[in-house]
């Protein structure tokens, strides 16, 4: 009898495209929309083996597994993070593996959201669909001084695209970035208050972690120009709950770009961010992207074959 996978939190059920899922007699692979809101979901989790799960959308928590009778494997694509509770599938008998990922599709999502924002392109072409013509007048950012929070493989693809077009890079972060920065050729400014005040575009490039969740504070955004753009790809927790909306009222930064939200979906049209006119939302698509899918669940795919044909050790809670 074929071994039933799961991906639950599939909005787009982008992974039935994917032809290793999908064709594999000795695998079942089942798809699931919104876990919230699918009404086969619990029908589904009974009877899955094994879960793929795509990046943090799926907490996986003591009252998650007790839906999951059956479960023997979660596969989580990328690197494991704060959805999943180690301690209680390791109690539950379900073993964990993680995958690979790459910084290709978010470091050109931060980039298409650095320019769309610097150019006010998405309004300048809502206005021009609503029969309006020239409305809005951008800036380049050639010489434009761009600060990037965090200089690990998606932070040093951003430095790379920002000097292609006559950007200033200068970069913050842990002290392996400040030195893997400065043997770069980059600027690294004497205190975070500078890198904060300086920057006409502050990036965010962070992991999650509990050194940086919320270590991004009002004080700091209160340092940025009035003219300065917010980018945050990254995770929303790395910011003070709070901070930024508050910061974007008082006018320091005057922008923002954001990719990532506190609550994940974001269904309320009425949300905060949504109904501000200096702020460019997209829905978390940073990863969302063909070739990052391929590669992030062939990997995952081929981490449940691995294992259910004995070889466990990949595993990292057993």
């Amino acid at each position: 009898m074929a071994i039933h996978i799961l991906i639950p939190d599939d909005y787009q059920f982008a992974t039935q495209q994917l032809d290793f899922l999908q064709h594999n007699d000795r695998f079942h692979c089942s798809v699931l929309g919104d876990l919230s809101k699918d009404s086969l979901a619990d029908q589904q989790l009974s009877c899955a083996e094994a879960l793929i799960l795509i990046r943090e959308r799926t907490v996986i928590d003591e009252a998650f597994l007790r839906r999951t009778p059956h479960l023997k494997l979660i596969s989580q694509t990328g690197k494991l993070a704060r959805n999943v509770d180690i301690d209680a599938c390791t109690r539950a008998g379900v073993s964990i593996v993680e995958g690979v990922g790459s910084p290709v599709a978010p470091a050109e999502l931060t980039w298409l959201l650095i320019m769309a924002s610097r150019r006010k392109l998405v309004s300048s072409v809502n206005a021009m669909a609503e029969g309006r013509w020239q409305t809005e007048i951008g800036s380049v950012v050639h010489n434009q001084v761009i600060g990037i929070l965090g200089y690990g493989k998606i932070g040093k693809r951003l430095a790379s695209f920002a000097a292609v077009f006559g950007m200033q890079v200068q970069v913050w972060g842990s002290m392996r970035a400040q030195g893997e920065a400065r043997a770069a050729g980059l600027l690294v400014p004497e205190s975070r208050e500078q890198f904060f005040a300086t920057s006409d575009v502050i990036t965010v490039h962070q992991r999650l972690v509990a050194a940086t969740e919320g270590n991004i504070t009002p004080a700091d955004l209160a340092l940025m120009k009035t003219d300065a753009l917010f980018v945050n790809t990254s995770r929303a927790e790395l910011v003070c709950e709070g901070a930024l909306h508050n910061a974007l009222k008082q006018g320091r930064p005057g922008f923002a770009a954001l990719d990532v939200y506190e609550e994940e979906p974001l269904y309320n049209p009425q949300d905060p961010y949504l109904q501000m006119p200096n702020v460019l939302c997209t829905p978390h698509l940073g990863y969302a992207e063909k070739t990052s899918y391929s590669l992030y669940f062939r990997t995952a795919f081929n981490n449940i074959v691995r294992f259910f044909e004995g070889d466990t050790s990949h595993v990292i809670n057993f």
